[in-house]
């Protein structure tokens, strides 16, 4: 046989017996003679006779295949849930199946339709920044979809989730401004209507009232967490009276931002100004100076989604009788933060 993908079929012409023969003796049913058996071994061998698990798994109303969604796949922090789900996963025989909505809500909700036509066993989403309602999700909750969610969730869903403690993580980020001497604080925040942004912006309040620090509303500046914002929110704040001596950013592209504007400024970082950011992306460790941000343990949270998913398997039980995981985010001191400049010193 000179088939690249020999089949159940290749084998039973070639034997002169029946596909379901060679089926049930490659499953060495009781059945089957030794000798069939053996043929159908020997002649599977031979072809490099690989089964068709997916076939197999749909015949059995299973794909072993479980479908994730991201906002973006070129950021660290999805890729590493991503590289979490999939160590586990694997192990046990699943494959992932990867889409991503480019923070869109209709290339999300054509992501969802992709992974159910693939007959995904479950889909674990993050949403993306346009996704205001739960209402598509909700629709396929009721047909029975398994869904779980992860960072970015919707709050009005009962499913499995696995989220890091955004407000903590913004909590320590800003306190730890607070202890290095910067008081007019500039928060550059996320879209409010996501979860994740909401609670980044409650931990900045209320590190900033715990300080006895009294935060003036300019100073939340709601900003696309890319470059870009980062840099408009730079000139807004400077545009402004009272120019901040710092800025804590919702996510590092925008620290980022933040950081090139400032030096086109002539500001000196930490010196003349403060920046944090929130994601721990790979570039944040080599800038000059280096940026003060939170891990947000993405790695481990891949990993508690992928066994979340298979206890559900196990066990049948439904999404909402999932756990709901918070972990403790990590603040990763750096440069960018450290040695505010004194009236003394300037």
């Amino acid at each position: 046989m000179s088939k690249q993908h020999v089949t159940i079929h290749d084998i039973a012409r070639e034997l002169n017996i029946s596909a379901s023969t060679v089926s049930r003796a490659l499953h060495d049913h009781p059945r089957i003679s030794e000798a069939t058996r053996a043929a159908v071994r020997e002649v599977a061998r031979r072809s490099n006779y690989q089964p068709n698990v997916v076939a197999s798994s749909l015949r059995q109303g299973r794909s072993k295949t479980v479908g994730v969604i991201v906002p973006r796949i070129n950021r660290n922090f999805f890729a590493n849930v991503i590289g979490g789900m999939e160590e586990v996963l694997a192990g046990s025989g699943y494959q992932l199946m990867i889409c991503q909505t480019h923070e869109k809500l209709e290339d999300e909700k054509s992501a969802l339709k992709t992974l159910i036509n693939a007959r995904v066993d479950a889909i674990i989403l993050s949403v993306s920044m346009e996704t205001s309602n739960a209402d598509h999700i909700q629709t396929l909750m009721e047909k029975g979809i398994k869904i779980f969610f992860f960072d970015r969730i919707l709050e009005s869903l009962d499913v499995g989730s696995v989220v890091v403690d955004d407000r903590l993580g913004a909590y320590m980020n800003v306190k730890h401004l607070i202890d290095q001497g910067y008081t007019k604080i500039i928060h550059v925040a996320g879209a409010g209507h996501i979860n994740i942004y909401r609670a980044r912006k409650m931990g900045y309040m209320e590190a900033m009232n715990e300080s006895g620090i009294d935060v003036n509303p300019e100073w939340v500046i709601e900003k696309p967490l890319i470059l870009e914002g980062g840099e408009s929110a730079f000139q807004e704040a400077m545009n402004r009276k009272g120019k901040p001596d710092a800025f804590f950013c919702a996510g590092d592209y925008a620290a980022l931002g933040v950081m090139q504007a400032a030096f086109r400024y002539g500001m000196e970082v930490p010196g003349d100004l403060g920046v944090t950011g929130f994601a721990n992306e790979p570039f944040t460790a080599y800038l000059q100076p280096s940026l003060t941000t939170v891990d947000q343990r993405g790695g481990e949270m891949g990993k508690l989604l992928a066994e979340m998913y298979m206890q559900s398997d196990i066990k049948d039980v439904t999404p909402s009788d999932c756990m709901k995981i918070v972990l403790k985010p990590e603040l990763i001191v750096r440069d960018s933060s450290q040695g505010k400049r004194t009236n003394t010193d300037q």
